[in-house]
């Protein structure tokens, strides 16, 4: 007799704790207002998924005879080939538009890039040295302030058949060492 007392005095305790509470049940859901007091919500530290072509790197065209930086949106980060692939692919439609061009036009200009103990290494082929164009230093400067911005590189420096040669700096002398952004800063145009 005792556990049939039992079972029924937990029964009916469950039944008051289930529909005792007294806040009957909404058809739909509704928004509520948390009520006010000193505890903060409760936000997840998770990271965020990244959002396909939000990462922005910047390439610098040319407009007369200055450098114009422009943002290119990236689906991923982009490796020192994949941001040369775009100098060498020109301005886009709106771009052209803005009035840009690319001192990098032709075949043959550049053959490859490779990070060696964070200097880009950039192999140039026929089309871009010693071809007598007044656009020469332009089109180096391109390629050193666009791969000069990557955190990854500390300087550029230039190659042909796997030597190391001379290139132009806005100034006109010629150094084989790694260039900077600085080499050509004469060269930007001012935002």
């Amino acid at each position: 007799m005792r556990a049939k007392v039992l079972v029924a005095l937990v029964a009916t305790l469950a039944a008051a704790a289930l529909g005792g509470c007294g806040v009957p049940p909404d058809p739909s859901a509704r928004e509520i207002t948390p009520p006010a007091g000193p505890y903060q919500a409760v936000v997840s530290s998770a990271p965020t998924a990244a959002v396909p072509g939000a990462m922005s790197e910047k390439l610098y065209l040319v407009r007369g005879d200055k450098l114009v930086a422009v943002s290119r949106q990236m689906r991923v980060q982009p490796s020192v080939n994949d941001l040369v692939r775009e100098l060498l692919a020109g301005p886009t439609a709106s771009e052209r538009d803005a009035g840009l061009t690319s001192a990098l036009a032709g075949a043959n200009v550049i053959s490859g890039v490779h990070l060696a103990s964070g200097a880009a290494l950039v192999e140039i082929g026929s089309g871009l040295q010693g071809a007598g164009r007044n656009d020469e230093v332009l089109a180096f400067a391109q390629v050193v302030c666009t791969l000069a911005n990557r955190p990854d590189v500390n300087g550029v420096a230039f190659t042909r058949d796997g030597h190391r040669i001379g290139i132009p700096r806005a100034d006109g002398s010629l150094t084989q060492g790694p260039l900077a952004v600085a080499d050509y800063a004469s060269l930007i145009e001012d935002p």
